[in-house]
């Protein structure tokens, strides 16, 4: 290879190529003339007159305001490509590499105007992208029939395996029992609550519906130990009508001056009362079973307000061949299928005060909505928290890739060169 040719491929894949604001500087031998190829024809006002394409003769410096010229491209005699494969080639390298702005400013456009629109449309794209795949594809009707072809294949190379005489195990495709009937219960189905949207809290008036239905059916056996009266207030019912609530209950207070404890009227800070005294009372009054306190049960259960729902409403008659013991109901959403609770939910057993239809599965869908509620009453708050928390996230990550862009460019595109100190001449 010649020493033009090594000129040029430094030029091609200088570093300098990198930033637009770097330039690039030659030294070279004195050059006597111009040089170009023969297969390249040079007319007057072309090469000749170019202050880019010219070589002046004696000088020991040649600066290069593109990083392509077009009289570098000097064929090497002991190259093996014809003259014609050598244009093509070089042709190819200076489409590639073309000095334009629009290459040289960076992946991003060639200013911060350019930079940030880009960073602008690519986020909200991922965005609306990531959500119209979560609703429409990702979901669980269109995951339901692949999960059920899935194991569709897997029976059938089971049984195709079984007649052959093998035995054969997928590890790719293992059985999903999120229950099984006779040890915990049937899975609950899903039903579509609004509040598991990402934009929607709690249906405040289901929630003040779901209240009633528990204090004139529920609260006769379960409490809510950990539910104050402050906390229905502005959620379920105005301060007034919860401070009137509270007020027609009694609490035991005390000691007073004379060291006597004493009865008082509720107040916002008091909690909701139980039912009865203590646990072995509420084991007598329920022949030996002890009713569970509600203010976490949708937490505490898998498949949480549909769990609650599924079980208020999944009474049925016992099928052939199952054994219910004595004072026992069959729930096949219950663990073991046997429950001690009696069905409480039926059509018209509590009259709404706003009119809404009271059918058996309205009460039980507004009653799971409160327990919801009961156990995840910062639900809303946390929506809230999160939607600034990812407008704030998404402009520091913005503004960080930004800084890295800019930061970043000068250490990577810049070119360090050693000049070995002038030897003095003795």
């Amino acid at each position: 290879m010649c020493m033009y040719c090594t000129v040029f491929k430094a030029i091609c894949y200088s570093p300098t190529r990198r930033h637009p604001s770097l330039s690039l500087s030659l030294s070279l031998p004195s050059l006597p003339h111009t040089r170009t190829h023969p297969a390249l024809p040079t007319t007057k006002g072309d090469d000749d007159h170019n202050p880019r394409t010219t070589h002046k003769q004696g000088s020991s410096n040649m600066s290069w305001s593109r990083p392509i010229c077009r009289t570098a491209l000097i064929h090497s005699p002991s190259s093996s490509l014809s003259p014609s494969s050598t244009i093509k080639m070089m042709s190819m390298s200076m489409r590639r590499y073309s000095a334009s702005p629009s290459t040289t400013a960076g992946p991003f456009g060639a200013n911060r105007q350019d930079a940030w629109k880009w960073f602008a449309k690519t986020t909200i794209g991922c965005s609306i992208a990531g959500l119209a795949l979560s609703f429409t594809i990702l979901n669980d009707a269109n995951l339901a029939p692949l999960y059920d072809k899935m194991q569709s294949i897997k029976k059938l190379v089971k049984s195709t395996a079984k007649d052959w005489g093998m035995s054969i195990s997928i590890p790719l495709l293992p059985e999903a029992h999120a229950f099984s009937l006779p040890d915990h219960g049937l899975h609950p189905p899903h039903y579509p609550w609004d509040h598991h949207k990402l934009w929607l809290s709690y249906d405040h008036a289901s929630l003040r519906r779901g209240y009633q239905v528990y204090r004139e059916v529920c609260a006769a056996c379960h409490s809510l130990e950990r539910i104050a009266w402050r906390n229905l207030v502005g959620v379920t019912h105005t301060e007034n009508e919860a401070k009137t609530m509270a007020a027609e209950y009694e609490y035991e207070d005390g000691p007073n001056d004379r060291g006597e404890m004493f009865m008082r009227s509720g107040k916002l800070s008091d909690y909701m009362p139980k039912p009865y005294p203590n646990e072995e009372a509420a084991r007598a009054a329920n022949a030996g079973a002890y009713p569970p306190d509600l203010s976490c049960i949708a937490r505490a259960r898998h498949g949480e307000e549909d769990y609650v729902m599924a079980l208020l409403l999944g009474y049925y008659d016992p099928p052939a061949g199952f054994k219910l013991p004595e004072g026992k109901h069959y729930n096949p959403y219950f663990p073991g299928g046997a429950i001690s609770m009696a069905r409480a939910l039926y059509d018209e057993v509590v009259d709404y005060e706003d009119g809404t239809p009271n059918n058996a599965s309205q009460l039980a869908k507004d009653v799971s909505a409160f327990l919801a509620w009961t156990s995840y009453p910062e639900h809303d708050e946390r929506k809230k928290m999160g939607m600034k928390t990812i407008v704030i996230a998404s402009v520091l990550m913005g503004l960080s890739i930004w800084w890295k862009r800019f930061k970043w460019a000068y250490i990577k595109s810049r070119k360090i060169v050693f000049k070995p100190p002038k030897v003095p001449e003795v």
